[in-house]
């Protein structure tokens, strides 16, 4: 996951649906206040994705 995004997904075995359902059970489980920190990108936190990621809604 990267913040406000899923991550690139069009890739050669690339799953959307995938990793929208592994950042939703596993991140978006996590306390609202932890922060992330993706591989590329800001920190965000889980909260900030909860509520601003349009790929989670």
């Amino acid at each position: 996951m990267f913040a406000g995004s899923i991550g690139r997904s069009d890739l050669w075995g690339g799953n959307e649906a995938g990793l929208i359902a592994t950042i939703k059970s596993k991140l978006l489980s996590l306390p609202d206040n932890t922060i992330v920190y993706p591989g590329h990108g800001p920190a965000t936190s889980v909260i900030a994705e909860k509520t601003g990621n349009p790929y989670l809604k």
